[in-house]
């Protein structure tokens, strides 16, 4: 009988806040009409992972640089998404969620857009997109990216 207490005590534990995030590691790129993104992200050193952003759009490029790394430095500190779009100080996201090839950022701040960052992996795929109210309105970008070599380009 201790058996199934232990596995629904098991079950009701709540997220994991220090997740190895190791999946998301890699050059990643997602080429969509009018619009390529790469991202690159590092393997987990001790709890940290930077990684950075490069969109080119319309005869532009933007970029951000993250890291994701604990809150504080205390070592049960959870894992935060810190995103820095094109040297702005650093919005910070908590892990709220997190499963074997997927994780959830949330900030704090209501009135902020975005509100969450979700990356899921699938193969070769990462799938991320960020969400929140903007303007009044739900709001959801989505980016697919495929797995490339190193400082790979779009076709064209």
């Amino acid at each position: 009988m201790l058996t199934p207490l232990l596995l629904a005590a098991a079950l009701q534990t709540g997220p994991d806040l220090r997740p190895d995030l190791g999946w998301m590691a890699g050059y990643w790129l997602s080429c969509e009409p009018g619009r390529e993104v790469s991202e690159t992200w590092t393997d987990p050193r001790l709890k940290l992972m930077l990684g950075t952003s490069l969109t080119v759009r319309g005869g532009r490029a933007g970029w951000e640089l993250s890291r994701i790394a604990p809150v504080d430095p205390t070592p049960a500190a959870p894992l935060a998404y810190f995103a820095q779009p094109e040297g702005q100080p650093a919005a910070v996201f908590p892990v709220v969620a997190s499963g074997p090839s997927r994780v959830v950022f949330e900030q704090a701040a209501d009135d902020d857009f975005p509100k969450r960052v979700v990356y899921e992996r699938d193969g070769d795929i990462l799938n991320a997109r960020i969400e929140g109210v903007l303007d009044g309105q739900e709001r959801i970008i989505r980016w697919r990216f495929q797995k490339a070599e190193l400082n790979a380009r779009c076709p064209g």
